[in-house]
């Protein structure tokens, strides 16, 4: 199969070639789809030493109309109909539904319930947090959690903490990488008690006063200290990270004492400006202690021990204190998509799960909800594999047309303009703050400025992309392009190509020869 795949690629690059385009008729092309590949395109392919085979493109023009009656027309494919591994791309399917589902202005709520009493400004008693995924709760939203709870008279807490996190299912909870990469902050499995991702984010650069180095931290751990025993050297700052040894110590004495230190050495290039090292080395349950034993303290409470956070159910007999509401959706989405977040995606599934079919959640009954709602809408995806949603997955599949019918339906749907806006913008911001920025400065005499809103994606083997191309006469293309082979990180510069075209209304008649 992979030599006739060869051969065919091969007679189109050999014969076919007019005009600076490539023709051919792939089989899974549709009979109105025009299956020209750009010269520019197919040169930079070669060039990388990535066949045809293991490109699937797909372009579709959309028409404007009344809002929920735009219409799509396909106007170039090329293996569009595979299923292939779409890297961080699955989230448009993953946002697009959790938008239409849940609605814009969802919001995610953490439960504080107490076995105790308050009295004097003191609460006798324990706490206990009971999650529903929320995938946002950092420290600023924790700041205004502490507020809430000091609204309620207290100032000094005289108890321990307990997480009940049995939204979900427990297999959703382990913490299994497709890498091995365990302590990288895109490898965070999903939490109903998430704080912060889980992630210690240090931030690490030379002094402005002096030549030493400065280690600050977020987010605030009640008993973390650093230890700084790094040198700086006269480098560049490439590969900055390499040289660096990081080690976390617990030095646990008793029950009520869990001091952590994490310590530097190593070597830091004086030509670093300012670099972040974020890793996961906490279990969930110290981190989420510490987290919130420093964010009381931070918020003027007060202990009279230092807590101890422990798995626990909320007891019948326990009352709700408080419920907190986290941002909304809406919000959330933006940063799931402009920063492909692996975890904050995978929990959005979760959150499908729960919403429609109870708890415990499992990223099967996820998927269960997402293939109804897409047969509601009349799309039947045959070969779509849903593994977590996020797209950090081996697994997952989907097709390029597939991602067409999805950006031509959010069009049509009430939440279009939320999905569209948090899309990264080439040149501007997210992940293609850095792409397409020279491409895009040729069109600033225009008064309305051609733009490209482009979901991206990247695995060993993988780089995609899904999204749309308003052009500069100002038509508006959705476009999703999959490349699965292992040079596929040399195609950045294709897929730049494939962009720059349609920018260029390249798929219009009069560009035809």
């Amino acid at each position: 199969m992979k030599t006739a795949s060869r051969s065919i690629a091969q007679y189109v690059l050999a014969i076919l070639v007019f005009g600076g385009c490539i023709y051919g008729s792939p089989a899974n092309a549709q009979d109105n789809t025009d299956s020209r590949i750009p010269r520019a395109i197919v040169n930079s392919l070669e060039r990388n030493q990535i066949p045809l085979s293991a490109i699937s493109i797909s372009v579709t023009k959309i028409e404007p109309g009344k809002p929920g009656k735009h219409q799509g027309k396909a106007i170039f494919g090329w293996r569009e109909s595979e299923p292939m591994n779409p890297a961080s791309t699955m989230k448009v399917l993953t946002t697009l539904a959790g938008l239409d589902i849940l609605g814009p202005q969802y919001r995610w709520r953490t439960k504080i319930f107490t076995d105790g009493v308050i009295r004097q400004g003191t609460l006798q008693g324990n706490l206990y947090l009971q999650g529903s995924g929320d995938p946002k709760l950092i420290p600023e939203e924790f700041s205004r959690l502490m507020k809430d709870l000091q609204a309620l008279g207290i100032q000094k807490i005289d108890g321990n903490l307990f997480f009940d996190r049995s939204a979900y299912a427990p297999s959703v909870m382990e913490h299994d990488t497709i890498d091995g990469e365990s302590l990288r902050a895109y490898n965070v499995p999903p939490d109903p008690l998430l704080y912060a991702f889980r992630t210690l984010s240090f931030q690490i650069s030379k002094s402005r006063t002096a030549d030493f180095i400065d280690i600050s931290y977020t987010p605030t751990l009640s008993q973390l200290k650093v230890t700084n025993q790094m040198q700086l050297v006269d480098r560049s700052c490439d590969n900055w990270r390499s040289n660096i040894r990081f080690n976390l110590d617990p030095e646990t004495k008793s029950s009520t004492d869990q001091a952590i230190t994490a310590q530097f050495s190593g070597s830091f290039p004086n030509a670093c400006k300012g670099v972040n090292f974020n890793v996961v080395a906490l279990d969930p349950n110290t981190f989420l202690t510490q987290g919130f034993a420093a964010a009381w303290e931070l918020a003027g409470g007060a202990w009279v021990k230092p807590p101890v956070g422990k798995d626990g159910a909320v007891p019948l007999a326990a009352r709700l204190l408080l419920q907190f509401e986290g941002i909304p959706l809406a919000d959330d989405v933006q940063d799931i998509n402009k920063y492909s977040n692996n975890v904050m995606a995978r929990q959005l599934l979760l959150t499908l799960a729960l919403e429609k079919m109870g708890k415990p959640a499992t990223t099967t009954n996820g998927e269960l909800v997402i293939q109804s709602w897409l047969k509601q809408n009349g799309l039947l995806f045959n070969g779509l594999v849903i593994e977590n949603g996020s797209g950090l997955s081996r697994n997952e599949a989907i097709s390029t047309e597939q991602m067409n019918q999805l950006l031509l339906k959010a069009r049509n749907l009430p939440v279009g303009e939320v999905f569209y806006n948090s899309l990264p913008i080439a040149g501007t911001d997210g992940t293609m703050r850095n792409r397409l920025m020279i491409q895009l400065r040729k069109f600033l005499h225009l008064k309305k400025k051609p733009e490209v809103r482009m979901k991206t994606g990247s695995l060993a083997d993988v780089r995609a992309i899904s999204g749309y191309v308003v052009s500069k006469s100002g038509k508006m293309y959705a476009v999703s392009s999959f490349i699965n082979h292992p040079n596929a990180w040399k195609g950045l510069e294709a897929h730049d190509q494939l962009l720059s075209w349609l920018l260029d209304d390249g798929p219009e008649p009069k560009h035809a020869r």
